[in-house]
């Protein structure tokens, strides 16, 4: 089996790990949105990868070509773009009004202002 003819899936995986470990670990919650980029560029470029047929040509027909590839999860990936796109830029719409009102986006810091009432007292106190 030729291991560097898979580099790619090599490439995914580390990118893969590395968004999971930035949304699990991270407090900041812009550091998660870039986390989770990173995690949904890896399944693109896990899917892009996938959909490459080698030797291929593209689809439209030529005489003498008998092996194309197909371009449907490229297609695919072009949508998933744009929605991650607009997902991301809610998310950071989101986290600057989460600023605006509490005065951090870090989780530790939103859970004690959860914690406490108007008075800044804690539950039950």
């Amino acid at each position: 089996m030729d291991l560097l003819g898979h580099y790619n899936y090599y490439v995914v995986v580390v990118l893969m790990m590395i968004g999971f470990y930035s949304v699990i670990a991270r407090g900041n919650m812009a550091k998660k949105i870039m986390g989770l980029n990173l995690f949904q560029t890896s399944v693109f470029i896990m899917f892009i990868s996938a959909g490459k047929v080698i030797g291929g040509s593209t689809p439209i027909y030529q005489k003498g070509v008998e092996l194309y590839s197909n371009p449907l999860p490229h297609v695919l990936i072009l949508t998933a773009i744009v929605v991650g796109v607009a997902t991301t830029a809610v998310g950071l719409a989101l986290t600057v009004r989460i600023r605006e009102a509490y005065g951090s986006i870090e989780d530790d810091d939103l859970i004690e202002d959860d914690g406490e009432d108007a008075d800044g007292h804690g539950n039950g106190q």
